[in-house]
């Protein structure tokens, strides 16, 4: 095991990749020279070379569509879109090429590439650099999209997207590069997608969280024990697919349900959880599903008011406490 911050365990995956497989390659704005907005990328085109570390001109869209062009034609490209607010100008390749490619000729098209951006909030960056766009990407079928929150995961989930025939989506938080934590070596250390992580165990109230909340999540566990109310904590990590059977034994232990996302109320990720866990868990639950998720408004850039309206720990807690009630 090694201490890492998040960022360098996403480097340190891409760097065995690509060591390991000659047709995986990266692309995007800044990645090169400079090593990324977040330095995830830092001292990668010195290692590989101007022709697998390339840096691009400002074009999202051309870019998504050059990354499904390659993954057909045999390499495994990684695209990264430096902030995920940028993901609807890349929606055409990737609902209409990268997700059906594989349908429209009968598996005969692989689609191996991984589009890696970060989103959420927290720093002041305002309403064009701090969405989470999750149900934007969740909704397409044929897509995977995974948010690790630990250096451990960050690692092992990018490798494995890395890996995998289809396209992933590699959802990272602007608050959680700096995160440190211990990260198992060797190349073939993998976290497999579509699996949950379970957190904290419980009896009263499953919590299930995605990308930063899953830390909110676990600080509402601990304002929760000292009333004495026992919260199980999920890290769903994959987003699409979802491992519903995971979700389906922690409610059938709790009986109740709390989601928590940093999209959008209306029609956001915590919405589609929540209709979920209403389908397949209903005959388990003692009370409805509460979802803790962001208001419908642009995010403000004055931190003050910012940090007012990004779900945290007291009101998980607080949603915790109202469908127990």
């Amino acid at each position: 095991m090694a201490m890492m911050r998040y960022a360098e365990a996403l480097n340190a995956a891409l760097r065995e990749e690509m060591s390991r497989d000659p047709s995986v390659f990266m692309f995007g704005e800044d990645i090169g020279r400079y090593g990324g907005v977040f330095k995830v990328s830092r001292g990668l085109m010195e290692e590989f070379g101007e022709s697998r570390v390339r840096d691009t001109p400002i074009s999202e869209q051309a870019l998504t569509a050059m990354a499904v062009s390659a993954a057909m034609t045999g390499t495994r490209p990684i695209l990264e879109i430096m902030y995920a607010d940028f993901i609807p100008l890349c929606m055409d390749a990737l609902v209409n090429q990268a997700s059906v490619f594989g349908y429209l000729w009968e598996g005969q098209v692989e689609m191996p590439f991984v589009l890696r951006t970060q989103g959420g909030g927290g720093v002041g960056t305002g309403a064009q650099h701090a969405k989470s766009l999750d149900s934007f990407l969740t909704h397409i079928p044929g897509i995977k999209v995974v948010a690790p929150v630990t250096p451990a995961d960050a690692k092992g989930m990018l490798k494995s997207a890395i890996r995998d025939a289809q396209p992933v989506i590699f959802l990272e938080h602007k608050l959680l590069y700096n995160m440190r934590g211990e990260v198992p070596d060797g190349e073939d250390e993998l976290v497999p997608l579509g699996k949950a992580r379970l957190v904290r165990p419980g009896r009263d109230v499953s919590i299930f969280a995605t990308s930063k909340m899953v830390i909110e999540a676990e600080a509402a566990a601990v304002q929760l024990a000292k009333d004495g109310i026992d919260a199980e904590v999920i890290d769903l990590r994959t987003l699409r697919p979802l491992d519903l059977a995971s979700i389906k034994a922690s409610i059938a232990r709790t009986h109740h349900a709390v989601v928590v996302n940093e999209g959008w109320t209306f029609c956001g990720y915590a919405a589609e959880l929540s209709a979920t866990i209403m389908d397949h868990c209903f005959d388990d639950l003692d009370a409805p599903v509460a979802r803790v998720a962001m208001p419908d408004m642009p995010i403000p850039y004055s931190e003050p008011l910012e940090a007012a309206v990004i779900p945290n720990a007291a009101r998980i807690a607080e949603a915790a406490r109202r469908v127990l009630a």
